[in-house]
């Protein structure tokens, strides 16, 4: 049990990245799930296109990821990278720079997904059009998320950093 203890400890962020990253897929998947659907019928008999991409999936996975971003921001400022300063101009500037850096990846995750729907992969998974393609951009976008978030947004600070703010 204390060999496990250890290795919770020694890989703590790793853990919890994983874990909320986890929560955060689902929260983007559930959102796109019921949200989708609704576009579909809401677009449904329209000409409608945008670039040639399905409208319901387009708007769907960008629903999707406000939800996921507003989840991630939370949980990943004070369980995964244990950002303690809620002093306005460090909490802002994070949520500057975690937002930038999630329009990134979201950029990629809006136009993969309905991309690689229009080449193709369009297989339904749960009953929703475009779910396949869904999870392998997700993939990807929570690799480079990670990166993101460690090297960019929440590193760490000196002690001496730490205690002036």
């Amino acid at each position: 049990m204390e060999k496990i203890k250890q290795l919770f400890i020694k890989y703590k962020e790793i853990i919890l990245y994983v874990i909320f990253g986890v929560l955060t897929t689902l929260v983007n998947w559930v959102t796109y799930w019921l949200v989708e659907p609704l576009l579909d019928s809401a677009f449904k008999g329209s000409d409608f296109l945008l670039f040639g991409l399905d409208p319901a999936v387009f708007f769907g996975n960008f629903i999707a990821w406000v939800a996921g971003v507003a989840f991630a921001f939370v949980t990943n400022k004070i369980w995964v990278f244990e950002s303690k300063s809620w002093k306005p101009s460090v909490a802002f500037k994070e949520l500057w720079l975690f937002v930038t850096a999630r329009l990134i990846t979201g950029v990629l995750e809006w136009v993969g997904v309905p991309l690689l729907v229009a080449w193709g992969l369009d297989q339904k998974m749960f009953g929703v059009k475009g779910f396949v393609a869904k999870i392998i951009v997700s993939v990807i976008v929570i690799i480079l998320n990670y990166v993101f978030s460690k090297l960019i947004i929440f590193k760490k600070k000196d002690k001496q950093t730490e205690k002036e703010q």
